[in-house]
C-alpha cells in the first residue's frame, strides 16, 4: 500500500467526520487505477467498521457500456432507505438522482461459483428485483466533475440508496423497458432502452468475482444496484424525486 492510497483514505475518513469538502487538487495524482480506488474503499470501510470483515450487504456496480470499465462499491449499511424516503437532515453536498434496477441475490456466490459464471449463470443467482434510486452525493470539492478515480474512492459518489418493494426477478423485454423521472409533479425525464450494458444481469458475473476476489462468499440476500438508466438528475435540496419504471414499480425520496 502506498502512502498516497493512504492519504486518500485519510482525507475521505476526516470529510466523512466533519462533513466538509475535501480539496481535489492535491490529490489528483495520487490515485492512478482502479485497484487504487478499491484500496482506499477497504481501507475506508475498515476503519468504520463498516463490514464486519466480510463482504457488504449492499453494492453498486456498472459501466458506461459493456466495452468500458465496470466499477463496484460496497455501499454503508447505513444511508439504505425504503421508498417512500425523507433525506431530512442527511448530510449532502450534491442531490445527483441515478433511477436504477437493484438486483437481490436468492443464493450465496462463493469465489468457485464467481469464478465460472457466465451471464446466465450469473442471472440465475437473482432471486428479486426493486425499483432504486441511487443519490449522488460527494466528499470532494469538484462535485460532479470529481476525477474518476478520487470518484471511485468515494464510493462512485454515494449518496444513500432508496429501494422500493421488492418483485420476484423477471427477465423483461428491456431494450423496451420505459422509465420516467418526476421532480415535484412535473415529469423531466423519460426514457426506454436506456440501461448502458443493456441489461441489469450483464455485469453481474463481473461484480461476483470482484466482491469474492479475496476468498470471501457472498451472502445470500446481497443487493447490487446495476447502472443509470439516465446518467445522472442534477436534483436539489427540497426537491421531491419519483422514479418510476413501467410494470417494475417505483420509488420516492424527498430531500
Amino acid at each position: 500500500m502506498t502512502t498516497n492510497i493512504a492519504a486518500v483514505a485519510d482525507a475521505l475518513l476526516a470529510s466523512r467526520a466533519s462533513g466538509e469538502l475535501i480539496p481535489t487538487q492535491p490529490f489528483l495524482a495520487h490515485l492512478n487505477s482502479a485497484d487504487d480506488a478499491y484500496a482506499v474503499q477497504d481501507l475506508v470501510a475498515g476503519a468504520l467498521g463498516w463490514h464486519e470483515g466480510g463482504v457488504g450487504r449492499h453494492w453498486k456496480s456498472g459501466g458506461a457500456k459493456r466495452d468500458a470499465l465496470i466499477t463496484h462499491a460496497a455501499l454503508p449499511p447505513w444511508g439504505v432507505w425504503a421508498s417512500p424516503a425523507t433525506a431530512g437532515d442527511w448530510p449532502l453536498h450534491l442531490h445527483g438522482v441515478e433511477a436504477e434496477i437493484a438486483l437481490r441475490l436468492g443464493c450465496a456466490v462463493t469465489p468457485e461459483m464467481a469464478q465460472q459464471a457466465d451471464q446466465a449463470a450469473a442471472q440465475a443467482w437473482v432471486e428479486s428485483m426493486t425499483v432504486a434510486i441511487e443519490v449522488i452525493h460527494t466528499r470532494w470539492d469538484q462535485g460532479y466533475d470529481t476525477p474518476v478515480w478520487l470518484k471511485l474512492a468515494d464510493l462512485q459518489s454515494h449518496g444513500a440508496l432508496v429501494l422500493s418493494e421488492w418483485r420476484n426477478w423477471r427477465d423483461l423485454d428491456w431494450a423496451q423497458q420505459a422509465m420516467q423521472i418526476t421532480i415535484n409533479g412535473v415529469e423531466v425525464e423519460r426514457r426506454q432502452g436506456s440501461h448502458p450494458l443493456e441489461h441489469p444481469t450483464w455485469g453481474l458475473a463481473e461484480f461476483a468475482r470482484h466482491a469474492t476476489r479475496k476468498g470471501q462468499t457472498v451472502a445470500a440476500g446481497t443487493v447490487i444496484t446495476t447502472g443509470s438508466w439516465n446518467g445522472i438528475y442534477r436534483a436539489k435540496s427540497g426537491d421531491h424525486v419519483l422514479v418510476n419504471f413501467d410494470g417494475v414499480g417505483q420509488a420516492s425520496v424527498q430531500f
